[in-house]
This record gives C-alpha cells, sequence and structure tokens, in this order.
C-alpha cells in the first residue's frame, strides 16, 4: 500500500505529537514541517524532511496529501482557508476558530470549496469514548437522566511563568481545557442546549478563572453538573484518569464522569457498570449487577491519525466535522458568557443569534 504523504504545520507541543504519531504509522509518511521558526528547521533535519517557513510555501513546492494544521489559535482561519483554496484536506487542530463569528465564516467557506476538513478533537478517537458510547446507545442505561463530570488538575507555577499570557483573558481552563470535555459529553449524552455558570479566581487571583461549577441541559432533558479547576489537588481528570498520554501519572481507582440513567450508571474511564436486572428490580434497596466493561486503552492521537488517511482518501468523512467543531466551541463560549452574566445562556445557533440580537451585541 502506498504511503499516504502528509505535512505538519507548527512545531509545538501538539505538531510535535502529530511528527511522532505519523513517524510511527506504516500507512502514513511525514513529508514536511510547515513553521516559521528556526527550531522548527531542527525537528525537519532531525525526521528527515524538508522544512518550509509557510503554507504557500509547501503548496508551491511539495505539495502533500494532507496537511496537519497545528498552528496558534489565531492563525487557524487564515491557514484553513489557504488548504481550502489548494483543495488539500486538512486535520485542523482545536479550537475550528478563535471565535464563534470567525468558526460560523470558516464553516461556510468549507461549505462552499466542499472542503475536506476534520477537525482535531482528538478524544473522539479514543477507544474509551468510542466502548462508553456503545455502552449508552445499546441502551444499557436506560434513557439518560443525569451526568456528573470533573476535570480537577492542578497546574504549577511555572506552567504561567513560562507563558504569561496565560493569566490574561482568553485564557483560563475553560477556553484551554473545558472544549475537550464538552466534545466528549456531546458525543457521550447528545447536544447541550443551555449552559449556566459560576467561576472563581479566589486562589491565583489572576484576571481569568482557576475554577468553574458548570449546569448542563441536554436535549434530551438529561442534566448534567461538571466541575472544573486548574488548581485543585486532584487527579479527576482525563488526563490522569484515561492512561492515553504517558506524560501524566496516572489513577486507575479514580473516574472524571459518571453517567447515570433509568436503569443504570456507567462511570468513565474505570468502565465500571452498574445496571438494575429487571425493571421490578429498580430500588435503591436492592443491589446492582455489577461489572467492568472490556477495552483496549490506545493512543487516540494514532487512531485520529489513520482516520485522517482514510480522510484524504475518500475512503471515510470526517468524525469530527467542521459543524462539530463550531458547536463544541459556541457552548464552551456560551459557559464563559454564562459565568460572567449568572444567566442562563442558549447555545443552539437560533437562539444564540437571538439572545445577541436582543441585547445589541451583533
Amino acid at each position: 500500500m502506498e504511503k499516504t504523504r502528509i505535512a505538519v504545520a507548527g512545531a509545538g507541543y501538539i505538531g510535535l505529537e502529530h511528527i511522532r504519531v505519523i513517524r510511527e504509522s506504516t500507512s502514513c509518511v511525514l513529508s514536511a514541517v510547515v513553521d516559521p521558526s528556526d527550531a522548527a528547521g531542527d525537528v525537519a533535519a532531525t525526521a528527515g524532511v524538508p522544512h518550509y517557513r509557510s503554507l504557500d510555501e509547501l503548496i508551491e513546492h511539495d505539495r502533500p496529501d494532507g496537511v496537519v494544521l497545528a498552528t496558534p489559535n489565531q492563525l487557524h482561519v487564515q491557514h484553513a482557508l489557504s488548504c481550502m483554496r489548494a483543495g488539500l484536506p486538512m486535520l485542523l487542530e482545536k479550537p475550528i476558530a478563535p471565535t464563534v463569528e470567525e468558526a460560523e465564516a470558516l464553516v461556510a467557506a468549507a461549505d462552499r470549496y466542499n472542503a475536506s476538513m476534520l477537525i482535531g478533537h482528538h478524544r473522539a478517537h479514543s477507544p474509551i469514548m468510542a466502548r462508553a458510547k456503545e455502552i449508552i446507545e445499546e441502551g444499557t442505561l436506560g434513557p439518560l437522566v443525569a451526568v456528573m463530570g470533573s476535570a480537577l488538575f492542578f497546574k504549577p507555577d511555572h506552567y504561567f511563568t513560562a507563558a504569561p499570557w496565560r493569566k490574561e483573558p482568553g485564557a483560563g481552563p475553560i477556553l484551554l481545557n473545558l472544549i475537550h470535555e464538552i466534545h466528549n459529553l456531546r458525543m457521550l449524552c447528545g447536544d447541550i442546549v443551555a449552559v449556566q455558570a459560576f467561576s472563581s479566581n479566589a486562589t491565583r487571583g489572576f484576571q481569568i478563572e482557576d475554577t468553574a461549577a458548570i449546569i448542563l441541559r441536554f436535549a434530551t432533558g438529561a442534566l448534567g453538573t461538571f466541575l472544573l479547576s486548574d488548581t485543585a489537588a486532584s487527579a479527576r481528570s482525563w488526563e490522569q484518569t484515561s492512561q492515553e498520554n504517558k506524560a501524566y501519572p496516572s489513577y486507575a481507582d479514580e473516574d472524571c464522569y459518571a453517567i447515570a440513567g433509568t436503569f443504570g450508571s456507567l462511570s468513565i474511564p474505570t468502565m465500571r457498570v452498574k445496571t438494575y436486572g429487571k425493571a421490578e428490580d429498580r430500588s435503591w434497596w436492592k443491589p446492582f449487577d455489577v461489572s467492568v466493561a472490556e477495552l483496549t486503552r490506545d493512543d487516540p492521537l494514532k487512531h485520529q491519525m489513520e482516520h485522517f488517511r482514510r480522510v484524504i482518501r475518500g475512503e471515510a468523512t470526517p468524525l469530527v466535522t467542521a459543524r462539530d467543531g463550531l458547536q463544541t466551541l459556541r457552548i464552551t463560549d456560551a459557559i464563559v458568557k454564562a459565568a460572567k452574566t449568572g444567566a442562563v445562556v442558549e447555545t443552539t445557533a437560533a437562539a444564540a443569534r437571538s439572545a445577541d440580537s436582543n441585547t445589541g451585541t451583533r
């Protein structure tokens, strides 16, 4: 089988991870590294591939089969449009754009160009997520009623001193970290139609939040809560429980999601399932049937890259579409607004436009 040639634009942390995955692949090959920095030239030299300082230079001299766009958020729209105009399939890292308005414009452009675009919400390719989704869709839990989620972890001081922008508006765990969780919950429990939130900066005192408590209303009628903090000495986060990213210590007894229906509940990622065997046995005085769902834990970035290869070859449609990326960003943005105002914020496109029209912000 001829290997698929993929270039990576952006040689930061996530770009380097994409480069690693491509180099380890048996079906893809790294064709080039695109980044204006000299350090990226060293990365390209180590990988034995050309180094280009711009996408235009890459497209002119060494057109690949596809491009991974792992560039800074503020460049996502510009670089995605360049790929659309060149007819290049792309894996665009999340968030799809810095703002909802820019994301809406990018989705419209993708429609005009009939662009092949996969959005890099990599946990969508996690075997844990696939197994959890399967359990829910099989009806094992019954109709969903309640969801509890958490992302509680501690970012050290040097995380902020090394990059002072992380203390400023536009950063904070809602925009930097919660977007992953929102996409996970949407995959498992359906779309989120309204949110309410409180946030606090009491621990660090930065201009941005360090902790947030969030209420979610799903389209199905299920309700959820989510507790987020990057200053909590806790292991109840995806990175510290899923065992997918070996850079983080892992705690096999911890969960970060609990999903409950009328017949049972699922804890993720331990995959502990508690169900009632019969309808007439459902009572808090009755014992559950207890089991652990079997699965194989593996690197979701590896599965994402293989999926991107199949998207490039026309063998698959994107698992995470541009519209999907837009909706996840829209919900995350709604949580920011809810935390600032204390109001319930609806998250559908029509509701958001109506609310903005009523407040004169558009």
